[in-house]
């Protein structure tokens, strides 16, 4: 066999390699003889097959697999003796192979772009500043009386008081659509709350202003999108008569609602509170200081990028940036987007990042276990109730799919690595400090 470099430039290569005849058919034989064992044929002993016959019966079926076999043994030995690592899957083309026959050599053509060399960073050398926000009484009160909020009840009205937005309306209701009722169009003793946007559009706004005892014909039609065909689109009288109305009363702040939220008294549900608030508080943080972190990991470095990297990761962006301003359009049926300088440019520092990440990860033995996935497998099929068992075989069964949990995982591990080698100072800001800065993070 033979492999000789046929293109060295920046970090592309091409390399042309030669199989013999006689490298081909040594390795058909060699097959051959690991199959000969197990072939049974007419009128021979199982494993006694003549070798001249299991050639001419198998032989071409078997140099298609040998021709594989050792052409992959080429790549594998080329890349393990040269030390490159392909940034995309190398191209292999066969020459002559629509006009190859059997007896010749394979003359096979591989091109691929090879991942460039990282240079050292020292880490110790970047410094970052992390923020910190304490949970101040004003904001556990705002978020206790958020919390009473949520665990509102509702309080019967004065008589002969009308409705309001966010009042509660006891009401009876049959539904028609022609005339005729509707299976589930009916209710009795319905506690609807006015604003809720539980009911159909243009109905719960109808039953604003209305008092106990009094009826309405509440009109509508349903979106045609409607779950039952049989009244997508259809107009729709409801016959309404309100029993009650109650006004929202917000809970009161005391050791009763901290039980509802699973504190012992109120003192205990505050502590839950702060607890929570400055743990969101500090993931807020984590996110400033991780993009403080890459910008001074993108200017610590400079090295050559693949070019089918940064215009696979280009049209990535183009592509997600399109869709994001025509969210009305799904899947792929669109005009095709091109790439911009801006495109590129992010590109650019995606991929450089990307590159330095996994190399810093590597010199650092970093890995991703199989705890940390099974956590991230768990918390993905949280968001398909019902179906969690399926969702998880599915990702054991899809590699991509692994390797799109795993890669967050895996960078911030890196990360986390990275801060414990810099310098890190910390200040302390208040949350409207935080808020801005979070905010500078999504604008840029």
């Amino acid at each position: 066999m033979q492999v000789t470099e046929t293109l060295n430039e920046g970090l592309k290569r091409g390399y042309a390699i030669t199989v013999t005849a006689a490298e081909l058919d040594a390795k058909v034989n060699e097959k051959l003889v690991e199959a000969q064992p197990g072939i049974e044929m007419k009128g021979f002993r199982k494993g006694k097959v003549p070798m001249a016959l299991l050639k001419k019966q198998y032989g071409e079926r078997l140099m298609g697999e040998a021709m594989q076999e050792t052409i992959d043994g080429a790549m594998n030995k080329h890349f393990e003796d040269s030390g490159d690592r392909p940034a995309m899957q190398p191209k292999v083309e066969m020459k002559d192979g629509d006009n190859w026959k059997p007896g010749s050599d394979v003359e096979v053509e591989m091109s691929y772009e090879a991942l460039p060399e990282i240079p050292e960073v020292d880490l110790k050398s970047i410094s970052l500043e992390k923020l910190i926000v304490k949970a101040g009484e004003a904001d556990v009160d705002e978020a206790l009386a958020n919390l009473a909020e949520t665990a509102q009840d509702f309080a019967a009205r004065e008589e002969g008081a009308a409705s309001e937005d966010g009042d509660q309306v006891v009401i009876d209701f049959l539904g028609k659509v022609d005339d005729v009722a509707f299976d589930g169009g009916a209710g009795e003793d319905y506690p609807l709350t006015l604003g809720s946007n539980s009911f159909i559009p243009g109905f719960e706004e109808q039953l604003v202003g209305l008092k106990a005892g009094e009826e309405k014909d509440v009109k509508v039609t349903f979106p045609a999108e409607y779950g039952a065909e049989n009244l997508a689109g259809k107009d729709a009288v409801f016959a309404c008569t309100v029993k009650e109305v109650k006004a929202p009363v917000a809970a009161e702040l005391n050791d009763e609602l901290a039980k509802k939220f699973g504190a012992e008294d109120l003192d205990g549900l505050k502590s839950q509170i702060s607890e929570r608030l400055e743990a969101e508080y500090a993931g807020a943080s984590r996110a400033v200081m991780k993009r403080a972190t890459l910008d001074a990991l993108d200017e610590l470095v400079s090295f050559d990028l693949p070019p089918s990297l940064l215009e696979a990761e280009a049209g990535q962006i183009a592509h997600q940036l399109w869709h994001e301003d025509n969210p009305e359009v799904e899947g792929h049926d669109h005009p095709e987007i091109e790439t911009t300088e801006e495109h590129t440019s992010l590109a650019t520092r995606r991929v450089r990042l990307g590159l330095l990440l996994a190399e810093l990860g590597q010199k650092a033995e970093v890995e991703v276990t199989d705890a940390e996935m099974t956590q991230a497998i768990m918390g993905q099929a949280r968001q398909y109730p019902g179906q969690e068992r399926e969702f998880f075989e599915f990702v054991q069964k899809n590699a991509q799919m692994q390797q799109q949990l795993r890669a967050p995982i895996f960078e911030d591990k890196i990360i986390d690595y990275v801060f414990e080698l810099a310098t890190v100072a910390e200040k302390e800001v208040s949350k409207d400090d935080l808020q801005k800065a979070v905010e500078a993070l999504e604008e840029e």
